[in-house]
C-alpha cells in the first residue's frame, strides 16, 4: 500500500525547520526579553525616592532607584535567531547577586520568574502561528 501525502508532509516540515518559524519565535523571545526588562524596571523604580529622601532597599529585595543608572541600564539584545539576551550595562549591575559586603537586591531575576508564563505563551503562539503557516500552499 503506498504512503499517501507524502510530498506534502515532507514540504511541511521542510517549512517548519525554514526561516518563518525562527523568525516568529525569535520575535516573541525579544518580546519576552522586553517585558522582563520593563518589569525588572518598575521592581527598581516603584515607590523609591532619589537623592536626599533616598532610602536603601533591604536584602532580598529589589533596589530602590537613586541615580537612574541601573534601572536605564538595563536591555534587551537579540544576541541570535533564538538567543535573547537582558542584562545591565549599569556600573551598579552586580547588585543582583551577593557582591563584597552587601547582600544580592535581585531584580532581574524576580522579573524573569514572574514574566516566565507569559513568555512561554508568547512562543507557544508564535509556534502555532508557524504551523498554521506551514499548512498554506506555496
Amino acid at each position: 500500500m503506498p504512503l499517501r501525502g507524502h510530498k506534502a508532509h515532507i514540504a511541511r516540515l521542510k517549512k517548519l525547520s525554514g526561516a518563518g518559524p525562527t523568525r516568529f519565535v525569535g520575535a516573541a523571545l525579544f518580546e519576552g526579553g522586553e517585558r522582563i526588562q520593563t518589569t525588572a524596571q518598575i521592581l527598581i523604580t516603584t515607590g523609591a525616592v532619589s537623592g536626599k529622601g533616598h532610602v536603601a532597599s533591604l536584602p532580598g529585595e529589589a533596589p530602590n532607584n537613586d541615580m537612574g543608572d541601573l534601572a536605564n541600564g538595563i536591555e534587551t539584545v537579540q544576541k541570535a535567531p533564538l538567543l535573547v539576551e537582558v542584562s545591565s550595562n549599569s556600573d551598579h549591575a552586580m547588585i543582583e547577586f551577593d557582591w563584597g559586603n552587601t547582600a544580592a537586591r535581585p531584580h532581574i531575576r524576580p522579573a524573569r520568574d514572574a514574566e516566565r508564563p507569559g513568555i512561554v505563551k508568547l512562543v507557544e503562539r508564535a509556534m502555532n502561528q508557524a504551523v498554521r503557516q506551514s499548512r498554506s500552499k506555496g
